[in-house]
Formats: C-alpha cells, structure tokens, sequence
C-alpha cells in the first residue's frame, strides 16, 4: 500500500512538472490562438449572413472555412493539439492549481477548469476530425441530440437544465466583459494605447459572446417547451434568429463584429494570459 502511494505521489509529480515546463505552455497558449482564429471566422461568416449572404455560422462552419484555406490541413492539426494541450493544461488547473486557495473557493475553481477543459478538449477533437478528412454539423448534431432528450420527461427537464446554465455562462460574459472582470487572468498588458485598445477588444468581444449564448440557451429553452428539436439548432441558429427580430441585420452585425472582436482578443490574450 506504501509503494503504490509513492508511486502515485511520483506519477502526480511528473504529471505537475510537465504542466509547468516551457513547451507545455507554449502549445496551450496556441489554444488561445486557435479559439481566437474560430471566433473570428464565426464572426465574419455571421457577418456575411447579416449582409445577405449565406454560411454556417457556427464552430464546423469555421473549422470548415479554415480547412479549406492554403495549408488547411496543417493548421488545423496545429489547431488541434494546441486547443488539447490548452484541455489538459486546464485539467492540471483542476488538480495542482487550487493549492492555497480556501475550501469554499476550491470547488468553484477546479469546476470552472473542468468545463474549460471539456469545452477545449472537444473544441480540438473537432479540428482534429476536419484535419483527417471528415466532417460535422453542428446545427445537425445539437437536433440530433435535443430530439434524443425531448424523447422522455428526463430528457427535457436535462435539456431546460443545459438552456438555463448556457444562459447563466452568456450572463456571466456579458458581466465580465461590462465589468472588465477578464482583466483579472492578464498579465500586464502593454503601453497605454494599445493596453486601452486590447481591453476595450476584451469589453466588446465578451458582451457580444454572451449576447450569443444568451439566445442559444434561450432558444434551448423554447425548443424544449414547445418539444420542437428543430428550434434547437445551435449557435448557427442563435445568430440567425437575430435577423428575424426589428433591425434584425444591424443586430446580427453588430454581435457579429463583437466576435471578430473576442476572436482578435483571444489571440492576443495568447500572449498575455496568466498560466
């Protein structure tokens, strides 16, 4: 029992060394970098449906884009294992970065890595899936799996669950981004102006992200109410439900530019991120 515990004590050991050398962070600071190149092409394809055009305006709409762009496939594998390096630096968070804080504050912190590290570590299967020649759809995926939930009265009671806790992540952007509370995991920033200019990239890219998630866990929530699946379409369909409300254009552009705006901050953020 002794060995096994010092083994275990040993395995902790490496697993927290290699969380803390210099090519470990350097791989999940390009999490950052990839995050940031999918905000910005969510943007810009929002952005063209906003002005007529057409496209997906979600994460494989993106992924899709970016694959289709010179060198494709090398990005997106570099996407890839730099968004699952960004996955298990989040998961070392959960186990060795709590050390210090007080009991009350563990649990919120290690569950905030958690689901950081899901997000991240899915984000960079799907690049890796794009990279290898397959593909997904979101939209399709999300009907898939609300039909799949709507089916029973668990299911729906889960589903209402997840549209209320997207709400309350798209609130808690919205107020960090008003309160500039994102400042708190920078680093010092630069000079005056472009300090000002990458905080105020911060401002607007957080509002119009929880802008978007505000109306995807809404749209959840309608969905499961009226027990249509099809009103679930994702954030592809959360965006372009904007264009059917007054000024619905000028809305879907405006939150659009927004996440041009959090995916040029994000990149940045690469740079400047407390790790």
């Amino acid at each position: 029992m002794g060995e096994a515990k010092r083994q275990a004590g040993k395995a902790a050991d490496a697993a927290e060394d290699v969380s803390d050398s210099k090519a470990f962070e350097v791989a999940a600071r390009a999490g950052y970098i990839a995050a940031g190149l999918l905000h910005i092409l969510i943007g810009v394809i929002a952005l063209r449906v906003a002005m007529g055009g057409s496209g997906s305006a979600d994460q494989s709409g993106a992924i899709s884009a970016l694959g289709d762009g010179p060198g494709g496939s090398l990005l997106l594998w570099a996407c890839s294992i730099g968004s699952i390096a960004l996955a298990l630096f989040m998961l070392s968070e959960v186990f060795f970065g709590a050390r210090g804080m007080k009991d009350s504050d563990k649990l919120k912190f290690r569950a905030k890595n958690a689901a950081k590290a899901v997000t991240y570590g899915v984000i960079g299967g799907t690049f890796a899936t794009y990279a290898s020649g397959g593909s997904s759809d979101s939209s399709e995926s999300t009907q898939n799996v609300s039909a799949s939930l709507m089916s029973n009265p668990a299911g729906s009671v889960l589903l209402m669950a997840v549209g209320a806790g997207v709400m309350v992540v798209g609130g808690y952007f919205v107020y960090s981004g008003a309160t500039k509370k994102f400042k708190e995991n920078l680093k010092a920033l630069p000079g005056k102006g472009a300090g000002a200019a990458v905080v105020n990239l911060g401002v607007v890219g957080y509002i119009a992200k929880g802008v978007a998630l505000l109306v995807l866990g809404l749209l959840f929530i309608v969905a499961t109410v009226q027990n249509d699946p099809e009103e679930s379409t994702g954030l592809d369909g959360a965006l372009k439900s904007l264009q059917g409300q007054p000024y619905g254009a000028w809305i879907l552009g405006v939150v659009a530019l927004g996440l041009i705006a959090y995916g040029v901050f994000m990149v940045i953020r690469s740079r400047y991120q407390k790790m």
